[in-house]
């Protein structure tokens, strides 16, 4: 994992959890459970019904538990530890993954216990310090033998020097696509997102890798979720190619009333965009690992979402019902729009989540949170049912994953909005006389390439507020699409503007329909 993406999981943690240390460096007692141990039976449904009485009890913290040498390496103490190649589980077997794990400390200061699951029955994997090379760290020769691990990373008999998922801190994982970057996170639940109150990040805090048959080309990795408000019980049947693809199983047991909660939730960063210049002070033009969020909602519409980089923290909710699929996704794929030869956003993955069955009613909620560097993710997404979990049931919920460039169910005759770009409204050569914000929309795909100027292609807008004028929609050859442009004049007051635009022939949508979020400046403030 590179260390940008490292330093950005480590703020994500220590800005949601307090990292006051208590403890004496003992490994606590709950922590050192080993449920389902060597030669007892394991499958999901006894994992499922291990969660369920963890959540009869109170949550117990590992933290404060590592030993005073961990809690004091600093960054690059830190990333001098390094897992050894040969060391990795299944190299020895017939297999085409193999599993390399972290160790604790700097940020991962909870300890994660890991089984190995063989024809049924799982079996512990201790922590090893041979397995480890420490890069002369000194005073690190008396770890306990029941340390635990932080995380793991997967590799594949495609290029086993080069990994293509990660678990990582708290319930955090990540993979990549055909290009082999790593960019945004999926979680594995979110609690208080977005609220004015400290966030809750639950944690994976065992794992089971159940090892794969010769030939196999899945893994199947299962996860015991922990955390003050819930349980839950995680089966991940990974599936590598160009796509990478996840079908995730869970089953949440709340301890407490769970209102204001993520499922299937993703975390992006957003600095700045073609639509967002506020923190456009880097030489490079653009910097985020996603520029939109895609709905496909229940009733069959595409809608599409530019991100931006508020001055405060925004959240929006699109309320629906059997929501199809949702996604935070990079479009833009042209490195000249990046400029960036070390990280290469163009190529950062796409993340599209897929429902396995009828989630019901609810919302997709994206919370966007300002951010001055690319250190920080500043973008989550996820879904929240409209009704509260209550303690004492369980709720089982499946969906699908999918890491890459090319998105599934994107395979439509709609046009998707290619860019968004903003600036002064009037028209050039002739007075101002009051403010209004342009707003450009380009368009491609669909059927749009075969209609000309003469067609009649029509932009549709509507405003939550204030009006619109100089709406037009012209073809643009560059793209083989069409470019939408209007000017929004807003009412005196700063509260958010929702936007809403698509292309029409006659009576058929031709494009998805795009939504943005505008927030005027005061009326003193407004310069035209």
């Amino acid at each position: 994992m590179d260390r940008r993406r490292l330093l950005k999981l480590g703020l994500a943690l220590s800005a949601g959890l307090p990292f006051a240390l208590t403890g004496t460096g003992r490994i606590l007692a709950s922590d050192r459970q080993r449920p389902s141990g060597s030669g007892q039976a394991f499958s999901y449904d006894w994992l499922c019904g291990h969660a369920r009485q963890l959540a009869e009890h109170a949550y117990q913290s590992a933290r404060g538990s590592l030993p005073p040498a961990l809690r004091s390496l600093d960054w690059d103490q830190y990333q001098a530890i390094r897992y050894r190649p040969e060391q990795a589980l299944w190299r020895n077997h017939d297999s085409a993954f193999q599993v390399q794990f972290f160790h604790l400390g700097l940020f991962f200061l909870e300890p994660v216990r890991f089984y190995e699951v063989v024809d049924g029955h799982p079996h512990a994997l201790d922590y090893q310090s041979e397995h480890f090379d420490y890069g002369g760290n000194t005073g690190l020769s008396d770890l306990p033998a029941d340390l635990g691990y932080a995380g793991f990373r997967l590799h594949f008999h495609q290029d086993f020097d080069r990994d293509l998922a990660a678990f990582l801190g708290a319930s955090y994982f990540r993979a990549v696509g055909e290009s082999r970057q790593y960019g945004l996170s999926a979680r594995g639940f979110a609690v208080n997102t977005g609220l004015p109150v400290a966030e809750e990040f639950p944690r994976f805090r065992a794992f089971w890798l159940q090892r794969p048959e010769p030939g196999d080309l899945h893994l199947t990795v299962y996860a015991l979720l922990d955390s003050p408000s819930l349980t839950g019980a995680y089966r991940f049947v990974i599936h590598p190619g160009r796509n990478l693809d996840m079908a995730v199983s869970a089953a949440i047991y709340p301890r407490k009333p769970l209102e204001r909660f993520g499922v299937a939730p993703l975390t992006s960063m957003y600095q700045t965009g073609e639509n967002d210049r506020r923190m456009a002070n880097d030489w490079r033009p653009e910097i985020h690992d996603s520029d939109g969020l895609a709905l496909w909602t229940g009733n069959g519409e595409r809608i599409w979402r530019p991100l931006t980089n508020p001055e405060e923290v925004r959240v929006s909710h699109f309320v629906d019902q059997a929501p199809r699929g949702f996604g935070l996704l990079q479009r833009d794929r042209n490195f000249q729009h990046y400029q960036d030869d070390g990280v290469f956003y163009e190529q950062r993955p796409s993340l599209w989540v897929a429902p396995g069955e009828d989630w019901g009613e609810g919302a997709v909620v994206l919370v966007e949170i300002p951010t001055r560097d690319e250190t920080f993710d500043n973008i989550v997404a996820f879904w929240n049912p409209a009704t509260a979990w209550q303690p004492g049931k369980e709720y089982r919920v499946s969906y699908r994953l999918t890491w890459g460039e090319n998105m599934p169910d994107q395979a439509i005759e709609l046009a998707t909005a290619r860019a968004t770009r903003t600036g002064i409204g009037g028209v050039v050569g002739q007075p101002r006389t009051y403010f209004s914000r342009r707003f450009v929309v380009d368009f491609a795909g669909g059927t749009l390439g075969m209609l000309d100027g003469d067609a009649g292609v029509e932009a549709m807008v509507t405003t939550s507020r204030g009006r619109a004028e100089l709406i037009s929609a012209r073809p643009l050859e560059e793209i083989r699409g069409f470019r939408a442009m209007f000017d929004l004049i807003p009412d005196d007051s700063t509260d958010p503007i929702e936007l809403r635009l698509f292309l029409r022939l006659g009576s058929q949508a031709l494009t998805e329909t795009w939504l943005y979020q505008y927030a005027p400046p005061a009326p003193e403030d407004r310069v035209f």
